[in-house]
């Protein structure tokens, strides 16, 4: 009884991991081009500024999204046994 709830815990922490992860990359690499953006096509700061928070913006969300997505489907595939 004690290894499979010590499994659980690796399961569960293993996807904090995998999910921390994607949601950092996904932050970093949109940011990152919002920045490049930035740089490109406007010539204010304030713009420059707002493009980088708008490509955050956009990767925490898309990484929100499919986390969630993968967190529902992994939870409905334990409930139905």
């Amino acid at each position: 009884m004690g290894e499979s709830s010590k499994e659980i815990v690796d399961v569960n922490a293993s996807w904090d991991a995998n999910y921390l992860d994607l949601g950092l990359r996904r932050f970093v690499y949109s940011s990152v081009s919002g920045a490049l953006a930035g740089l490109f096509l406007f010539r204010s700061p304030v713009t420059r500024w707002a493009s980088i928070a708008f490509g955050a913006g956009v990767g925490i969300g898309s990484a929100y999204s499919e986390c969630s997505q993968k967190f529902d489907a992994a939870h409905t595939l334990v409930s139905k046994d």
